[in-house]
């Protein structure tokens, strides 16, 4: 069987439109839109053009797009007053004698552009034109009582699709040979059907002078028109002191744009606090602690301690964090959220006794806090029975209770690669997150070897740490101190389209761990490509691709066997961790999409619901709402790991969102079909030879593009598992290749072929290439 060359990323399927791009390119991978907004202004318009850009934030104070400026080639001092309103901001000069509004039509590497005009005021929701994802949408208008319906190209609301961002649209558009897509008159409201001082609509979404109405006063007739453009017409501090000021969620990067130049003035705490929510939902915890530290709060103000003792915590300053945090829980709202923080502090710093002492004390202000009961719940660790140097020591994520399925099954599957044995006789388990101190190397250092992984351990959140700005919270002179060989596992680099590491801590760790490590091994070739950017040229090499085991889970668990019979049933999984990187401004789309896919799938299978991890259970209650349809769920991650693979190795198809809802049951034998929404899913895909198996959820025609490919695999389904097995049969070659490697690097015994056990000594089989 030929498989095309696995690092060479294929399209983002059902996207034909999308060029394809490099795993870095991870928008090309995703699928997901690039929606800009674009505007054309000169000297006499730019006032119009600022008026806009402050009702635009504080109408939609969570909409922070790429904003696309046409100009006639006004120097960049004329363009500063726009730039201090709008972080996104990119402009561009229009040659003499080219028309401004025609080369919108002439943007490139957006999916879909929404034009405006310097001449409007947004006054509501822009969510509809957000959502828009067909044609060229506008709001038909009427230039005469008995003329047709025309659509204004010249500055009337446009909603373009990439497709449509041609020279030619706006002369189909004028001549009817395209069709618009008609839009509510609220959208692009023309204020003088207001004359004789009418108010305005109260549903106005975007409000356009034009005509006679272009600068009229009250006197002329256009007074309510008038007052609602000058409650946006504000000085740059009170329009920034209106936006922070505003309730509700705001766009991160508008509110710390907006919100810096107050704060470098002299931050109030409502502010500071307001900022640093905002830094630390980017990820920019030392931005958001240095805010937090310039202002001098009062012992009783509890919100602001916990959100300093939280950013504190994310930076690993953790005795300041702790004494936050307990200033926090003097208030009955706040305490809570501090407790669950301090019990992860205390497990963090090793003390198990305090970390189940201050959840229970959560527990006990609020019983449902998920955080307090799980960390009160936490097991003793086991003694080991077995002299130290018998064990391997495994650095990964061991989840336990109701916590995500797939991060269960990981552990095991890394175990696997190393024999039968998975338990605590054999191995010494070292949480990821918990901080690697003297005692963790002391006890690292006396075992044989150290493992580190597998799963996406390259992500900067989740347990954030100032130590290394990934999962494993080790400092670098630490690591340097571990003198047993270390072996890092199909680990994943696993940044979401949209998300970013503090890049200086985190290169720094990386090559520190690159050094260390006797073998570098990254779960799919997107990841060796991106993380080998990151390394300096003499470590890249070092770097090398590893299939995670639990794709060859059948061939590395022993006894296993192969279903007889499988039952006629599709599963069905989708994520809802970060669901906006994951989802955008189109969560409706995906859920109408679904809808249609679910029903078209049913009538070949049954279609159940099999969440990883209680949140993704918000699908079933959505498709139920929204579009009346009733999934039977069932949760994995109530289930043992050998209940998960006995369900996925028993149906006829998986489809999920998850990494591990693929890899799990492809390495149990099963078909897959994946919606994806993060790059890994596609790293997968392309690594097996197979983008076809994937479809964006952000793809217009999700539904039917799902139904068509799962009724493929569904009818012709022995050729689909057969399919599935060879190409496992390709990972474990790699897989039993590297193995054989480590064995002799780590002085180990490793598994075999199909059913664990050792390879024979001296066995060391040649590394296998895809597409050779």
């Amino acid at each position: 069987m030929t498989v095309p060359r696995p690092h060479t990323p294929a399209p983002a399927a059902g996207r034909p439109d999308r060029p394809a791009g490099g795993p870095a390119d991870s928008a090309a991978l995703t699928g997901r839109r690039r929606i800009a907004f674009a505007c054309h202004a000169d000297e006499d318009t730019l006032p119009g053009l600022l008026t806009l850009l402050r009702s635009l934030a504080l109408t939609n104070p969570r909409v922070c797009e790429d904003f696309l400026l046409l100009h006639p080639g006004l120097p960049g001092h004329a363009l500063d007053a726009a730039r201090r309103l709008h972080p996104r901001i990119t402009d561009r000069a229009v040659p003499a004698g080219r028309n401004l509004r025609a080369e919108i039509f002439r943007t490139t590497g957006h999916d879909t552009v929404i034009a405006l005009s310097p001449h409007m005021v947004v006054l509501g929701d822009l969510g509809e034109l957000l959502r828009a994802r067909h044609g060229v949408a506008a709001v038909p208008q009427l230039p005469l009582p008995s003329g047709p319906r025309r659509v204004d190209t010249g500055e009337g609301l446009l909603v373009i699709q990439r497709e449509h961002l041609t020279e030619d649209t706006p002369g189909r558009l004028a001549d009817g040979t395209l069709e618009c897509v008609p839009l509510p008159a609220r959208h692009d409201f023309l204020v003088r059907r207001l004359y004789d001082g009418a108010p305005v609509p109260e549903d106005t979404v975007i409000l356009r002078f034009d005509g006679a109405a272009e600068g009229a006063g009250r006197d002329e007739g256009y007074g309510p028109a008038e007052r609602a453009r000058a409650r946006h017409e504000l000085s740059d501090d009170d329009f920034r002191t209106a936006y922070c000021a505003l309730p509700g969620p705001k766009h991160p990067e508008l509110l710390t744009h907006l919100a810096r130049p107050l704060a470098e003035r002299g931050a109030t705490v409502d502010l500071a606090r307001t900022l640093a929510v905002h830094h630390t939902a980017e990820g920019r915890y030392a931005e958001a602690v240095e805010v937090l530290l310039s202002v001098t709060p009062k012992a009783d103000q509890p919100r602001f301690h916990e959100t300093l003792g939280s950013a504190l915590l994310a930076e690993s300053r953790y005795a300041e964090a702790e004494t936050h945090l307990l200033l926090a829980t003097a208030s009955p709202e706040v305490a809570p959220k501090a407790f669950s923080r301090l019990a992860r502090l205390a497990w963090l710093r090793g003390d198990e006794d305090a970390a189940r002492a201050h959840a229970r004390e959560g527990l006990d202000c609020e019983p449902v806090n998920r955080t307090c009961r799980d960390l009160a719940l936490l097991p003793a660790e086991p003694a080991p029975d077995v002299p130290d140097g018998e064990q391997l020591a495994h650095v990964a994520l061991f989840a336990s209770g109701q916590e995500n399925a797939g991060d269960k099954v990981l552990p095991e599957a890394v175990r696997l690669c190393f024999g039968p044995d998975t338990g605590p006789r054999r191995w010494l388990s070292v949480p990821v997150h918990r901080h690697f101190d003297e005692v963790a190397l002391e006890r690292v250092n006396a075992r044989r070897a150290l493992v580190v992984g597998g799963g996406g351990l390259f992500l900067p959140d989740t347990w954030p740490n100032g130590n290394s700005a990934w999962q494993w919270n080790v400092r670098d002179e630490t690591l340097a101190r571990i003198e047993v060989p270390l072996a890092v596992l199909a680990v994943g680099y696993n940044v979401f389209d949209g998300q970013v590491y503090r890049r200086a801590r985190f290169t720094g760790s990386l090559r520190a761990l690159a050094e260390k490590a006797s073998f570098f091994g990254l779960r799919n070739h997107g990841s060796v490509e991106r993380v080998r950017e990151l390394l300096p040229p003499s470590l890249r090499e070092k770097v090398r691709h590893q299939p995670c085991p639990t794709t060859v889970l059948r061939l590395l668990s022993p006894g296993w066997r192969d279903a007889a019979e499988r039952t006629d049933t599709v599963l069905l999984n989708c994520a809802y961790d970060r669901a906006g990187l994951r989802f955008g401004h189109d969560y409706g789309h995906f859920l109408a999409e679904m809808a249609k896919a679910v029903r078209a799938i049913g009538k070949r299978a049954e279609v159940r619901y099999a969440p990883h991890a209680p949140a993704d259970e918000r699908f079933v209650y959505d498709l139920r709402r929204e579009h009346g349809i009733a999934l039977p769920v069932e949760p994995l991650y109530d289930l043992s790991n050998a209940e998960v693979y006995d369900r996925f190795r028993r149906v006829r198809l998986v489809v999920g969102m998850r990494g591990h809802a693929g890899m799990i049951p492809f390495g149990c034998g099963t078909p897959i079909l994946s919606l994806i929404s993060h790059p890994k899913l596609a790293y997968f895909l392309a690594d097996i030879g197979r983008p076809e198996w994937g479809v964006s959820v952000h793809d217009r025609e999700l539904g039917g593009r799902l139904a068509e490919r799962a009724a493929a695999l569904l009818d012709d389904h022995e050729a689909a598992v057969a399919d599935v097995l060879g190409r496992q049969r390709l990972l474990w070659e790699t897989t039993r290749a590297n193995l054989a490697e480590l064995g002799g690097l780590l002085d180990v015994p490793v598994a075999a072929d199909a059913g664990g056990g050792p390879l024979p000594a001296g066995e060391r089989p040649a590394s296998v290439t895809f597409g050779a």
